[in-house]
């Protein structure tokens, strides 16, 4: 297996190539304005390290994949085109109306809560943008009314004259029957061909979404618009990028379905998180491969803290209707809670708590934080950490980048220890803690509301500052295991090489699989197949496209279902694809019996209430090459290593500085164990063992840390003479 895969985040591109059975790991600063130039940095320090041409490289390797959060950012940022929108007459107001919820879509629950100061986004789609097209299709898929040629005509050209640069056709009920929707494709077709209208897409509703639903379906197709123009350049840059540089194979782009597809057969909603729902598809791979049961992926980047559950036997965990920045949206997508805290979130004063506020803003990669030395005069999480002592500012990120300790303090004494009322160390304690308590409240939020118990879980913490932050993390969220997989500073990329082609296609259908009044199972078979079949067609149509061959298309059947008319759903997979006969019917109650089980407890399923559907949706996909993970148990015969130096360190919950041992990547080895408080500095991360914790490498290239015991912990109170202490650098000067 040759096989190159990039994740372009907020601050680092991220690169993880495989060359036969190397394994190669490398970062470089994301570069904005041309995303291609820190591509082939990282492409560039990979092939170095693998001892092969980056010519070479790129002809013979079978894939190159991206994930990216562009498209994220364009959102959070509103740079997109103007967007039209052409709806069934009577609805011109449903996408502005938003359910009446649109105000506290995409915010916590606090500020859902503040009605006096409720306020919608700003719509991408403008009210004079909006036109209403003379046709209507029942629910069943009857045509009412036929579409009027020229009253499509008429409202496309007005639009088209007030500047719409995009067009969204979103018609009631075009789920069930999409002919008025391509209708109106074809004959925007016929006014603007294509060599006139140009590069302005028109994007048809049932085609982004298969779910019922006026307001979600439209909106999903409106977002796909915004962010289709933007991801189209950067997608065509990357893709020229590489075909100047020799490769001449369709390049694949990472889908927030958890697959991945060429260009070509890729939507912009669906590279929304794409870069950390692949790291979640690693976790899922580490999972199932080696057996360590229930994990709790933790994604701790530059600009993000991405949590995602992985549930043991894999079952993934989807968002029915997420809502992406404030935009509530109909697309099957793996469930991800992002919060504003990395390594580069900006530290800022809240003067109504008199406390310290991590986020939502970050310094990015540039200028980035003030000890980039870049320009950048906002403190961050990084620059508490250097402050800290945990970082080595002559070998961060490989010795890259040089740390200017000088600038954090600086900065901080600025911006925070006024205000506060703190020195320099305590305002860069308050900011660790703040941050590592913060992201324990979203685990812990996480793992409740899916039925999660904290104890049952596995962290899986990888990125490039998950190793600086896990043990503090994991202290305040009650977790005593946590694991960083084989290259957890890539870990993302890692897991994008690990994607499958894969198509995801769904649809609502309204099945009663059991009926409570009268104790009757489903009978309709052939209907419910027939659905099945529909969506297993789209998802061969669309592989096949791809030049993969129909007969090596896979399918897995998945449903949404819930007991009566409670509000949880649960997405289920099964084993069969068809259903033919009442064994298969209780095959399938029983099988969400047992997941809703584990999730939310034995003995909480209500099968008395009824079983029903809400959607149906096939994933087609391919099976290819992974990259494989061997048993990461550990041994108990194990050795300290000898350090490399001593660094006094400070610890949020110590007061004095404490003299720490510092080692360096020899000391990760298979037969070693590592007490906290230590320090171990890679050329890619940097682990902070806590006092109160051990450190366990594995053969893989994985490391356990291990919660202690309480008696082990007193062993790690600071123990150094006066004179050490008067020696120590003062930071703050």
């Amino acid at each position: 297996m040759k096989r190159i895969s990039v994740d372009i985040g907020g601050t680092f591109s991220d690169c993880f190539f495989v060359w036969d059975d190397i394994y190669v790991e490398a970062k470089a600063l994301t570069t904005h304005h041309n995303l291609a130039l820190g591509f082939n940095e990282a492409l560039d320090l990979a092939c170095q390290r693998a001892g092969v041409s980056r010519n070479k490289a790129l002809h013979e390797v079978d894939s190159v994949r991206y994930a990216t959060t562009l498209g994220t950012n364009a959102l959070i940022e509103g740079k997109g085109p103007k967007v039209a929108a052409l709806v069934t007459h009577g609805f011109e107001d449903t996408i502005h109306l938003s359910r009446g919820r649109g105000y506290g879509e995409g915010l916590d629950g606090t500020k859902q809560g503040d009605m006096a100061d409720a306020q919608r986004p700003e719509p991408l789609v403008p009210r004079h943008l909006v036109r209403s097209i003379k046709e209507r299709v029942d629910s069943v898929g009857e045509v009412l009314v036929p579409v009027m040629v020229d009253d499509v005509r008429k409202k496309v050209r007005e639009l088209v004259d007030n500047g719409a640069e995009a067009i969204v056709v979103a018609l009631t009920n075009a789920t069930e029957n999409p002919a008025h929707e391509q209708q109106i494709l074809e004959i925007i077709l016929e006014e603007y061909p294509s060599h006139q209208l140009g590069a302005i897409p028109v994007l048809l509703s049932n085609q982004v979404s298969g779910r019922k639903g006026e307001y979600v379906r439209a909106t999903s197709t409106i977002v796909d618009a915004f962010l289709h123009q933007t991801m189209f350049h950067a997608l065509t840059q990357l893709a020229n990028n590489l075909r100047n540089s020799g490769y001449e194979k369709p390049m694949l782009v990472i889908h927030n379905s958890g697959g991945m597809a060429q260009p070509n057969s890729t939507d912009a909603l669906q590279t929304i998180h794409s870069g950390p729902i692949a790291g979640v598809g690693g976790a899922e791979h580490l999972s199932n491969s080696t057996g360590i049961g229930n994990v709790v992926s933790m994604d701790m980047g530059g600009t993000s803290f991405d949590i995602g559950l992985v549930p043991e036997g894999g079952v993934r965990h989807y968002d029915f209707q997420p809502t992406i920045g404030r935009w509530l949206v109909s697309v099957p997508m793996i469930h991800l809670n992002t919060l504003g805290a990395g390594g580069g979130s900006i530290a800022s004063y809240d003067r109504i708590h008199n406390a310290v506020q991590i986020g939502p803003q970050s310094a990015g990669s540039d200028p980035g934080p003030a000890c980039y030395d870049r320009g950048g005069l906002d403190v961050t999480v990084t620059d508490a950490d250097l402050i800290l002592c945990y970082l080595d500012p002559e070998n961060y990120a490989n010795g890259h980048i040089k740390l200017n300790k000088k600038r954090s303090v600086h900065a901080i004494e600025e911006t925070l220890c006024d205000e506060l009322d703190l020195d320099v160390i305590d305002v860069a304690k308050v900011i660790k803690r703040t941050v590592d308590e913060q992201m324990a409240i979203g685990i812990e939020k996480e793992l409740r509301s899916r039925g999660g118990l904290v104890e049952d879980y596995t962290m899986l913490a990888y990125g490039g500052n998950g190793p600086l932050h896990a043990c503090g993390i994991a202290a305040k969220a009650g977790i005593s295991k946590i694991l960083f997989p084989p290259f957890a500073s890539v870990f993302s990329a890692l897991g994008a090489g690990n994607m499958k082609p894969l198509h995801i296609h769904e649809r609502s259908a309204y099945i009663v699989l059991y009926e409570p009044r009268e104790r009757v199972l489903y009978e309709d078979y052939e209907l419910l197949n027939s659905y099945i079949e529909e969506l297993e067609a789209k998802g061969a149509e669309d592989l096949v496209r791809q030049g993969y061959n129909a007969e090596d298309v896979k399918y897995r059947l998945e449903m949404d279902m819930r007991y009566g008319n409670q509000l949880v759903t649960t997405a289920v997979s099964f084993e069969i694809n068809r259903v033919d006969g009442v064994a298969d019917v209780l095959y399938l109650i029983k099988t969400f019996a047992e997941i809703f089980g584990q999730r939310y407890g034995e003995g909480t399923q209500a099968p008395e209430a009824g079983v029903r559907v809400q959607t149906l949706r096939v994933a087609s996909f391919i099976e290819g090459e992974v990259v494989k993970f061997d048993s990461i148990e550990i041994g108990e015969d194990r050795t300290v290593p000898q350090e490399v130096s001593h660094r006094m360190v400070h610890f949020t919950d110590i007061a004095e500085p404490v003299q720490t041992p510092v080692y360096d990547e020899s000391a990760l080895k298979h037969d070693r164990v590592i007490p906290g408080p230590a320090i171990v500095t890679t050329e890619s991360t940097t682990y902070l063992v806590e006092p109160g914790w051990r450190l366990k490498p594995t053969t893989q290239g994985a490391v356990w840390l291990l919660k202690t015991s309480k008696t082990d912990a007193q062993r790690t109170k600071p123990n150094f003479s006066r004179k050490e202490l008067e020696a120590h650098d003062n930071i703050a000067q």
